[in-house]
């Protein structure tokens, strides 16, 4: 949510605020800033580290160190020391990791390997090569473009091969792919118009694939950074910042999915939500009062709309002071909050991080802020003051953990009343009357940190990391106040790491086509930026969507991370059952498939809470081999986990034939079970590398042309797929009645998983979980799937397996368990060409065995 004249203002209006921010950080950081420039241009001394390498260039000093056998941190200076070795980003035991290199040196270069790098340091002119154990340049700094301080800020330039691609940064608008495109990375309120740049987050982390190969390239640098891929220089991309550390780091795959990997691996994984956060959520801004909310949570049991959470946006506040309720519009709250737990709604309330200045008024956030000393400061010292929705507000200070505990314990009356979850807004920091609607670039935060040398900063350094520490602070406060459950936070703003605590949206987006189509692009370069749980505004936030474009939007969604439908004041109507029965009836059979899927989603959930995997993805994150394959779609197509491929069309009003790439191996349709016609599967990663060093190309046969129909987004399982499915419920509290779906789709590498755990506490964690694995193969006219044994201690909801094996073509079959020699009944949905079998639950390893299958 954005105030709402930030809407009115011309496209000329907002650019001058953006030269406005612009002109004022310049000023801040010339008005501090060392004059004079430093360029890295020649070796002048270097000596071996047992883990890197420490090189001088003049007063300039590179401290190049193997952080894992593919991970580097490159540190540059241009004086004598090194700056202070500290992150908001990267986890202190990973930042202090390292492996032993065997260093190199001839008379061009000084350099190291590990087992899978060659990295050397030309000596004149002095350059940064990085290499593969085979030669293959990974990363290069660009000839003629030395590293150069200057103005308290750098700039680092790259080789920029014609076959790179560039993915990741967060969510920017725009391509998919950032060749040829250049952002800036300042954390700002404002709406996702299809050309703005900056938006509400700072992700200075990109993802490049070149061939075959992929790296990434993380600045740990929380001050406005830039990044131009190739907009200025043909040949050469580069990055930079206003002022701070030149601190990054060089993640090599090979293959994309190992450069995520190791991404992750230095910023950290999220929490495993509650399983309630991964259910349908109705908002707008706003439902007051109470009355209205009853209203909506009665409407949707009534039409049997599964859901599970209700939002409440500003108006429940007294007088839009955060953690207060309205006394009469919300009259007996607890109560209310109670009885939406009796409908199986969970309930979330925003709390912007601005408060009241009102003191002296019984306003309790204000006074115990105040007296705690918790809020940001003036460069004279001071209170710093500016206009958000209370009218004058102070900000707390989050790089003091003591302000952090102080924030937390701000949510134990919300939390004692039975609130589920919280929405942290507006945490850019949005400031309606500040220099480019946030604080003064020179107000002073005091960082009392562990970690952290304990030093004031001006807001030009600290800006970026609000909204994270804001998160933080409120996941946290909540893991206080309620030891035992998981905590729901949603934010608006973010930086590198900031998915360690919650959830997160593409903020203000707009009810039109376009913007369901920059949806895709922007929740697949969040996820590749680190951001696994995700999701946009449903229907879109400004404006009131055509009955077809929400239809549209509420079928997208179902494949979606975080399921919200929310709009703004003042919009039309944008629950589901707008726009009559009709549209109404495809909306719910999407929100009911939603439903169905959650132990598939919410194993992928698991998954990302290990790995750091985002749920949603592109193509090449699975499939890397289409990055060479001239395979269309890329920007549009996506997949739900490994194995669910989303093909939307480019979204229009007329909904025109379209084609439909497939990766390469088995498809079949996800809503007719229909095989697809059979891609040639590619050749592997290592494969591909070598082809494209010889010249040689992989093509895939020309995409099959669809007719679109509202009612049918076109969804298509991997072959080689077993998705766990369940029986609808109305809510993710509620118990599904009936068997566990496993459906089998035969291919190569056939194979599943399933976990399960209570949804909500940390039991999981001390062996209260389920999770199975499940494997199949087809030779001549049999099938065999096997469940693996099970591993942990929670007993599941299932009594039977509903097994449902498609590309089965006739109803013949024999089948058979392992453990028993009764043979079982069989059913056969011709018009799926799918078999049905029912077999008894067991925690034990079981084998089914299927014959009669024509070859």
């Amino acid at each position: 949510m954005a105030h709402l004249f930030s809407y009115r203002f011309t496209s000329c209006i907002v650019a001058l605020i953006a030269i406005a921010v612009c002109g004022s950080t310049v000023a801040q950081t010339a008005s501090t800033a060392v004059e004079s420039r430093v360029a890295l241009t020649t070796v002048s001394g270097s000596s071996p580290l047992q883990d890197g390498l420490q090189v001088q260039a003049g007063s300039a000093q590179i401290r190049i160190t193997a952080l894992r056998d593919g991970i580097l941190r490159v540190r540059v200076t241009p004086g004598a020391s090194l700056p202070e070795d500290a992150s908001w980003a990267v986890l202190p035991r990973h930042r202090g990791n390292s492996v032993q290199v065997q260093a190199t040196q001839d008379s061009s270069s000084v350099g190291f390997r590990t087992s899978v790098l060659d990295v050397r340091v030309e000596r004149n002119p002095l350059r940064l090569v990085v290499r593969d154990l085979a030669g293959n340049v990974i990363c290069a700094d660009a000839v003629g473009r030395p590293t150069e301080f200057s103005r308290g800020g750098f700039t680092v330039s790259k080789d920029m091969p014609s076959g790179e691609h560039f993915f990741g940064l967060g969510d920017k608008t725009g391509t998919f792919d950032r060749r040829e495109q250049a952002y800036t990375l300042w954390n700002t309120d404002v709406g996702p118009q299809e050309a703005v740049d900056p938006l509400y987050k700072s992700i200075p982390f990109f993802l490049s694939i070149t061939g075959g190969r992929s790296y990434g390239l993380f600045l740990d640098n929380t001050w406005r950074t830039w990044f131009d891929f190739g907009k200025q220089a043909r040949d050469a991309y580069s990055f930079g910042a206003e002022g701070g550390p030149l601190d990054y780091y060089i993640i090599y795959g090979p293959t994309p999915k190992q450069v995520l990997e190791g991404y992750i691996y230095l910023t950290g994984t999220p929490p495993l939500p509650p399983l309630w956060s991964l259910g349908f959520q109705q908002s707008r801004y706003s439902y007051s009062p109470e009355s209205q909310v009853r209203e909506i949570a009665n409407r949707l049991r009534a039409d049997k709309i599964p859901s599970d959470v209700l939002y409440m946006d500003i108006d429940y506040q007294d007088r839009n002071r955060p953690f207060t309720v309205d006394p009469a519009k919300f009259p007996g709250f607890p109560d209310f909050v109670a009885d939406l737990h009796k409908q199986k709604f969970h309930l979330v309330l925003i709390t912007d991080l601005h408060i009241a200045h009102v003191a002296g008024q019984g306003y309790m956030p204000y006074d115990t802020g105040h007296a705690g000393d918790h809020f940001v400061k003036k460069a004279d010292g001071s209170e710093f003051v500016g206009i958000v929705w209370p009218g004058d507000a102070v900000f707390p200070d989050f790089t003091r953990a003591q302000t952090r505990d102080w924030w937390g314990g701000l949510y134990a009356q919300f939390v004692k009343d039975g609130v589920d979850g919280f929405w942290n807004d507006m945490n850019e920091p949005s400031v309606f009357d500040g220099p480019g609607k946030t604080m003064p670039l020179d107000n002073i935060h005091r960082i009392d940190e562990p970690g952290f040398a304990k030093r004031t900063a001006t807001h030009a350094e600290i800006h970026n990391i609000v909204g994270m520490e804001n998160e933080r602070a409120t996941y946290e406060g909540l893991l206080k106040l309620r030891p035992n459950e998981r905590p729901f936070v949603l934010t608006r703003a973010t930086y590198a790491g900031g998915q360690r605590y919650g959830f997160t949206w593409t903020g203000d987006n707009s009810s039109t086509w376009n913007h369901l189509r920059l949806a895709t692009q922007m929740l697949l370069n969040l996820g590749l930026s680190g951001i696994s749980f995700v999701g946009d505004d449903i229907g879109g936030f400004n404006g009131s969507p055509p009955a077809d474009l929400l239809t549209r939007w509420i079928e997208m969604g179902a494949f979606n991370p975080m399921y919200r439908d929310h709009t703004t004041l003042g919009s039309l109507p944008q629950e589901v059952w707008v726009h009559g029965p009709e549209q109404e009836a495809i909306r719910r059979r999407y929100i009911e498939t939603r439903y169905r899927m959650l132990p598939y989603i919410y194993t992928l959930a698991e998954e990302a809470s290990r790995t750091g995997l985002p749920l949603v993805r592109p193509i090449f994150l699975e499939f890397p081999e289409v990055m060479v394959s001239g395979f269309d779609g890329l920007d549009t197509e996506f997949l739900l986990g490994p194995d669910l491929l989303v093909a939307p069309a480019s979204f229009g009003e007329m909904m025109d034939d379209y084609a439909v790439s497939y990766p390469p191996g088995d498809w079949f349709d996800f809503w007719t079970g229909q095989r697809m016609p059979q891609q040639p599967v590619g050749p592997n990663i290592v494969q591909i590398a070598n082809s494209i060093s010889s010249g040689a190309n992989t093509k895939f046969p020309e995409p099959a042309k669809i007719h679109p129909l509202l009612d049918t987004l076109p969804v298509y399982v991997r072959g080689g797929s077993i998705l766990p499915l369940q029986p609808v419920i109305q809510s993710t509290d509620d118990t599904p009645q009936g068997s566990l779906e496993l459906r089998v789709y035969p291919g190569k590498n056939c194979n599943g998983s399933l976990y399960l755990d209570d949804g909500h506490t940390f039991d999981y964690q001390h062996g209260a979980y389920l999770r199975q694995a499940f494997t199949c193969s087809a030779q001549g006219n049999a099938v065999s799937v096997d469940l693996g044994k099970r591993e942990g201690s929670y007993a599941p909801w299932w009594k039977t397996i509903e097994v449902v094996i498609y590309d089965w073509p006739s109803a013949g079959a024999a089948a058979s368990l392992s453990n028993s020699a009764s043979a079982l009944n069989t059913t056969y949905d011709a018009s799926q060409h799918a078999l049905h079998i029912v077999i008894p639950d067991t925690p034990g390893e079981e084998r089914l065995q299927v014959g009669g299958r024509t070859p």
